[in-house]
């Protein structure tokens, strides 16, 4: 398997954090590098990232990706569970991605442009949508260890860089403290830890001033 992804991107993470919680091998292919930005490229014309290649396969988006490792590349850590439990991941895992991790881009994206061009409206759109969504994540969260119950799934893979960046973005407020608690679990867990660690060479490139917490 060939995996172009980058190791700061939440998506690609997203990703990693799977790929390492099966123990999966895989060639990574750091997007840091140029000519594996042109290889990404001849793949993808969007370049967007990451995308997984197996078995005469190019995967494209996130989720996809995963499910399609718990198919074709199945570990102990069941990642995608069938049936009812399923639906509840399937659930979590979009409103990770579209309402944690898209208002914390917009936010983040928004820093990247020239001074000119900020969208100071769509920014506050967005902050918005953290503020309603981390309650409701918090309330969700009570007895819970993980996203969907007490084990670790495709929804925590999404949550895990969501919440990471979210919380430098746009800080989760002291009363959200299951929120806040889960956040801190993620980091602790082993895949999560290692995506983190991986990635901390290019804080740097984080807008906001990159918190060295964490």
């Amino acid at each position: 398997m060939k995996l172009y992804a980058h190791p700061f991107s939440s998506y690609s993470q997203k990703v990693l954090i799977a790929l390492y919680e099966n123990a999966l091998t895989f060639e990574y292919h750091n997007l840091e590098s140029p000519t594996v930005k042109a290889e990404l490229a001849s793949l993808w014309p969007l370049k967007r990232f990451p995308v997984l290649v197996d078995q005469g396969h190019t995967l494209l988006e996130s989720s996809t990706i995963i499910e399609y490792l718990q198919l074709q590349h199945p570990g102990p850590s069941t990642l995608v569970p069938t049936g009812e439990a399923g639906i509840e991941v399937h659930m979590l895992d979009r409103l990770f991605d579209n309402y944690v991790m898209t208002p914390m881009q917009k936010v983040v994206l928004d820093k990247l442009r020239p001074a000119t061009e900020y969208d100071g409206f769509g920014v506050a759109e967005a902050r918005t949508v953290l503020d309603k969504i981390y309650p409701w994540l918090d309330e969700r969260l009570r007895g819970r260890t993980w996203a969907a119950g007490e084990h670790f799934t495709l929804a925590d893979c999404a949550a895990a860089p969501s919440l990471f960046y979210a919380d430098w973005a746009h800080e989760i407020p002291p009363a959200c403290s299951q929120l806040r608690a889960y956040r801190a679990r993620l980091l602790a867990h082993p895949s999560v830890a290692r995506v983190v660690d991986e990635a901390r060479p290019y804080r740097h490139y984080f807008p906001l001033g990159a918190p060295q917490r964490d």
